[in-house]
């Protein structure tokens, strides 16, 4: 079975990129299900960071290697039609999950009679402008619990089209991504909500982690390695400073409970680190957290092409359905751990959600591979399908 999955991961690829990724969207499943005890686990609760960081970072990675090639290869604007069309997959994609499970929930509450459903995921005001709330959904402006990630996306995407010209000029783009970064958390500024809600992802700071993805996907290995070498004091200390924030994330959070108040300026502190405007504290954590992994991780790691590294090779690779589907059944673990939360669900939960995330990374991947044989190969040089994964 393990055998059957590796033969469907894409080759000549950075494995490492589709295996974090992977590892990425597991943990979104995981998050996104309440009273999941190895949610414990998951980065947000180790670090100034969540798998969020870590999906958008390597999108950009992923974006600046495919419509990169294609820009130098066909100039501006048959890349950015082409990232016009992804868009465009992203946004009906997040239509469909937006109606699927709306309707998913709603159906829950009603059935379970429990309305708190609907209060909790922020679906309440479907209930009581139905017509309206469908209208903000389709204009992005609003958008329940869950469900904000794809617009982040579509948002950050639609930026990268116009600025690909300045892919081939690096050093401007983060510039001007920076800029753009410090104007949108100095001004609150933020595309515009329905009523008195915000993006929870304002895209006009998070731009600039998708930026730096771009960036590193198009520099020269060795420019980056003179620039970004490796340094066993320096990873000791970077290694000490995450430890150390994840034991004060813990106290922070649960000391209270165990008899120790954490010093009142480090809870506000921490209480500060916003996740909406990207906090510099989560942008230079995750970035950290990649220098570290870039170098502790060969690219040529044996167990990158083993049989169980393809479980989530496979998931990063095929990220939109795995990521959609994931939403799916994180709700449906919910119900599942409510009826009982003791270990055995727990167990059955988590592996039952993760054969069914790896069962959707096949199935997608099996289409796409049966697709591609029916189509004209690609031009030499190019990737069958530019950002077919995650931009």
């Amino acid at each position: 079975m393990l055998g059957a999955l590796s033969s469907l991961v894409r080759p000549g690829r950075d494995l490492r990129v589709d295996f974090v990724r992977g590892l990425a969207l597991w943990f979104i499943f995981i998050d996104h299900t309440p009273g999941n005890l190895l949610g414990k686990l998951t980065l947000r609760n180790v670090a100034l960071m969540d798998a969020t960081e870590v999906f958008v970072l390597l999108a950009g990675y992923a974006s600046g290697l495919a419509y990169g090639r294609l820009l130098e290869r066909e100039g501006w604007a048959p890349a950015a039609a082409r990232v016009a069309g992804r868009v465009g997959t992203l946004y009906v994609a997040h239509i469909f999950l937006f109606v699927v499970f709306t309707a998913q929930v709603g159906y829950s509450a009603a059935l379970l009679d429990h309305a708190a459903y609907l209060d909790e995921l922020a679906l309440d005001p479907f209930g009581q402008e139905p017509y309206r709330a469908m209208l903000e959904a389709l204009l992005l402006r609003y958008q329940p619990h869950f469900l904000d990630i794809l617009p982040l996306y579509i948002a950050v995407l639609a930026m990268f089209a116009l600025a690909l010209p300045l892919v081939a000029r690096p050093l401007l783009l983060l510039g001007l991504s920076l800029g753009l970064y410090l104007i949108a958390r100095g001004l609150d500024l933020a595309p515009p909500g329905w009523g008195d809600a915000e993006w929870f992802f304002n895209p006009l700071a998070w731009q600039l982690l998708f930026a730096i993805g771009v960036v590193l996907a198009r520099a020269d290995p060795a420019w980056l390695a003179r620039r970004l070498p490796w340094n066993r004091w320096v990873a000791a200390l970077a290694v000490l400073a995450l430890v150390a924030v994840a034991v004060l994330l813990n106290l922070v959070w649960h000391g209270p409970a165990r008899g120790w108040e954490p010093p009142a300026a480090l809870a506000a502190w921490l209480a500060g680190v916003d996740k909406t405007g990207l906090h510099p504290a989560r942008l230079a954590t995750v970035l950290l957290a990649a220098w570290l992994v870039a170098h502790l991780l060969p690219a040529q790691a044996g167990f990158l092409s083993g049989r169980l590294a393809a479980l989530f090779v496979l998931m990063g690779q095929q990220s939109l359905p795995v990521f959609c589907s994931g939403i799916f059944l994180s709700f449906l673990g919910r119900l599942a751990i409510e009826v009982s939360a003791g270990l055995p669900m727990q167990v059955a939960v988590n592996l039952a959600g993760l054969a069914a995330l790896v069962a959707v990374g096949a199935v997608s991947a099996w289409y796409g591979g049966e697709g591609s044989r029916r189509r004209k190969p690609p031009a030499p040089g190019l990737p069958a399908q530019p950002g077919a994964v995650t931009g």
